[in-house]
């Protein structure tokens, strides 16, 4: 099929290779979604006069099949197509003649284009918090396991104060659940449907809005059909930020265990399955996982800088830049959903080695509880600081575990209180099954199944 905007011109080859980039290739993985988007519309068109019942129930049936075969992996886009929605329309047409025509009706490619990304986003959202529960549930027993298990404290990275595994896992694990908050934050921002804005300003027919809105399982119509315009790359922008602050923590659990897994620290060590080798060295058993979720922040990072910098001046209204804010968007989105199933998988696997864990706890880190002891006993902190910093016989050594114990106030590794964190995740899940279950019941109930828009 021609594009959808074909008229009595063939544009220059290099142009269309130049403008279409990759997106026929990117859009695979949006038919699914236009493909609801299309059928929410079709039904509302139906419901205003526009399409008859015969019409509708074809368009219907054609578009669960093109949605069918997306699953399959039999649905093609090819370079002349452009992109999805073409492709699509194309099908109709293919299958219904005239009828395939009448889809488009009332609606532009960039109402189109932002509706099935839309979906797209919000599925990708869906299950980057549930991948992100199921992280956080692991961080938690696995805190809860080593919860009496003696690590060093570490302040630029030099022997500091007791602590723990449990609170070094724990922190990671409350750290997670505040940025799994944050992406609620944004699931409520980007839950806006944007169909029937056109191409920023409506159109002379009395569109039902609030219909495919409610069809699609969206919590609200997009109100202002520009703003629907203006917002791509915005929201995208928004929601790769989001997601960045978890690939920042990621990264630096990745360091953390790099580092505590060296021979010279001994603390943690990954088994053979989780490490690659090398082609040269026959020992060699290497974290690649680990240090590819740390590069990994680094290209989330970049991907949300490009998005800003796309947009950056645009003027209102659509222009064709915003198809450069996709590519980002999308790798982002799936780079941080596969970091968080790695680190699942790390903490599953990850072996602790308490001996070399009570073996590094040296003299020097219980100089901060010789002077608190002195302190204690009526000796100002400043004038014990002094004294245990220049004798070093004032440090007192411990049992590692009891030193744990004497650490009692809140949050602190004698008394984690991992039960804040429970029930905090116990919250976050409760509210989102709350506000994402809608969602998914009302697109079952308008495709008749259960269907999935993202995959990694």
């Amino acid at each position: 099929m021609a594009t959808l905007w074909q008229k009595e011109y063939t544009v220059d080859a290099l142009i269309h290779a130049y403008t279409v980039g990759r997106d026929f290739e990117l859009d695979l993985d949006l038919v699914r979604p236009d493909c609801a988007a299309s059928i929410a519309h079709v039904r509302m068109l139906k419901q205003i006069g526009i399409l008859d019942d015969r019409e509708a129930a074809d368009l219907e049936e054609t578009l669960m099949k093109a949605l069918v075969m997306s699953e399959e992996g039999s649905f093609t886009i090819t370079r002349e197509d452009e992109d999805c929605h073409t492709a699509l329309e194309g099908f109709l047409v293919s299958q219904l003649g005239d009828t395939g025509k009448k889809v488009h009706t009332g609606r532009s490619r960039n109402d189109q284009v932002q509706t099935a990304l839309r979906l797209w986003m919000r599925d990708m959202l869906h299950q980057t918090i549930e991948a992100g529960w199921s992280l956080v549930e692991r961080i938690h027993l696995f805190s809860h396991r080593h919860m009496r298990t003696p690590m060093p404290g570490r302040t630029h990275m030099q022997i500091a104060m007791p602590s723990s595994v449990g609170l070094w896992a724990g922190a990671y694990g409350e750290e997670l659940l505040d940025e799994i908050a944050h992406l609620f934050a944004v699931l409520e921002i980007i839950d806006q449907c944007p169909l029937g804005s056109a191409a920023s300003y409506g159109v002379p027919l009395p569109l039902d809005r609030e219909m495919t809105s409610r069809l699609l399982g969206f919590s609200r119509v997009q109100n202002n059909v520009l703003y629907a315009n203006n917002c791509r790359g915005k929201f995208e922008a928004v929601t790769v930020d989001a997601l960045e602050y978890i690939a920042l923590t990621l990264s630096k659990i990745a360091q953390d265990l790099m580092l505590f897994s060296l021979p010279e620290f001994g603390y943690f060590s990954l088994p053979d399955e989780l490490c690659t080798g090398s082609s040269i060295m026959p020992q060699k058993k290497n974290p690649d996982g680990l240090e590819l979720t740390r590069s990994k922040a680094a290209l989330v990072a970049g991907y949300a800088a490009s998005i800003k910098n796309v947009i950056r001046s645009l003027p209102s209204g659509y222009n064709r830049d915003f198809q450069d804010t996709k590519e980002p968007f999308m790798q982002a989105s799936r780079t941080v959903f596969l970091m968080i199933k790695v680190m699942d998988l790390t903490f599953s696997k990850l072996q602790v080695h308490e001996d070399a864990l009570e073996k590094a706890f040296t003299p020097e880190i219980y100089a901060t509880d010789a002077a608190i002891s002195m302190a204690r006993s009526g000796m100002s902190f400043r004038d014990a600081y002094r004294k245990t910093g220049l004798d070093k016989d004032t440090w007192m050594l411990k049992d590692p575990r009891k030193a744990l114990e004497e650490r009692t106030s809140q949050g602190s590794p004698g008394n984690l209180r991992l039960d804040i964190m429970e029930k905090e995740l116990d919250r976050l899940k409760a509210y989102g099954r709350g506000y994402t279950a809608p969602a998914g019941e009302a697109l079952k109930k308008l495709l008749g199944r259960e269907v999935r828009f993202f995959s990694a």
